[in-house]
């Protein structure tokens, strides 16, 4: 995905609707050459502007490009409701990055900017949106709603999160998830953002809290954020190094070609036992990578909702 060079340029989380609205149009501008482009009626159709009409609905950019008017005509409202969880753990703040940007992403910046693109879209259909943030503790609880007001309170929330020098060291996923599902009441669509990373890994009761989550005939999808160059791939010049686990910090000093092969096969089997469980408790399994682009979690949004 081609984003506009204002957006390459920006320094991320200075405007965080900014940089989601852009992000949307960028999708929503590929959709159209791609074999998804029926997709772009979910987030509006054009018809010609007729004298008389109201003016809100008038789609500006469009006018400038086309010289003519238009309005945009959105979908009757759908009655959705969305929500976003999101692990605020220290193992989310990597990779380091001296100062993030729409390039230079880690795992926390990667899913605070998902999010806002996914707010964004469910803004322009009306839908409702909530938040739930965790790591040593279960943070905040922000219930589902459309409002403006709520809106930008969930952006200013997450622009705090991505600004953070001292994230919580430990995570306690699956008890979080517990008390989130708990809090969850009506059915909604509900996507965690996390890298399942956890100091005490306990994956029985981890896939349970999951399972909770389906609690209320609720619509999961997990995004399993990492950075798979070298979380994945393990691909780390053969020099000296001390890797420190950001959460307990404990540390091995090693060659990184002494470990590779069997680091990768023993995380990838961890991440086939997670694809499995998942496709057992029926909720959406999607991997992403912070090097990426975010046409992947809106697609998986757009399918998932025709699913709802």
């Amino acid at each position: 995905m081609k984003l506009q060079s204002q957006l390459q340029k920006a320094t991320l989380f200075q405007n965080l609707e900014l940089l989601a609205s852009q992000i949307v149009e960028g999708f929503i501008s590929g959709i159209h050459k791609s074999p998804f482009h029926g997709f772009s009626a979910e987030f509006a159709e054009h018809k010609i502007y007729n004298s008389g009409e109201s003016t809100k609905h008038i789609d500006w950019k469009l006018y400038a490009k086309t010289d003519k008017l238009y309005t945009k005509k959105y979908e009757e409202e759908t009655n959705l409701r969305c929500h976003m969880i999101l692990d605020n753990s220290a193992s989310m703040y990597y990779p380091e990055v001296e100062k993030l940007g729409i390039n230079n992403l880690n795992k926390i910046g990667f899913s605070v900017l998902a999010i806002a693109a996914l707010m964004n879209v469910l803004k322009k259909q009306r839908d409702a949106v909530g938040l739930s943030v965790y790591s040593s503790s279960y943070h905040n609880y922000y219930p589902e709603k459309g409002s403006e007001r709520h809106h930008q309170m969930l952006l200013t929330k997450l622009s705090q999160i991505s600004n953070d020098k001292n994230p919580s060291k430990e995570t306690k996923t699956y008890t979080y998830l517990h008390q989130i599902a708990e809090n969850i009441k009506r059915r909604s669509l509900i996507f965690l953002f996390t890298d399942m990373f956890e100091s005490t890994l306990d994956n029985q009761a981890l896939f349970d809290a999951l399972r909770h989550l389906k609690h209320n005939k609720h619509q999961v999808v997990l995004f399993h954020v990492l950075d798979k160059q070298t979380e994945l791939n393990f691909n780390f010049d053969n020099t000296p190094k001390r890797f420190v686990d950001v959460e307990t910090n404990s540390y091995l000093d090693l060659y990184a070609d002494n470990v590779k092969e069997k680091y990768e096969s023993k995380f990838s089997a961890v991440i086939e036992e997670l694809k499995l469980k998942c496709a057992q408790y029926k909720i959406r399994y999607v991997d992403v990578d912070v090097a990426s682009d975010f046409s992947k979690v809106i697609n998986t949004f757009l399918v998932e909702k025709h699913k709802f």
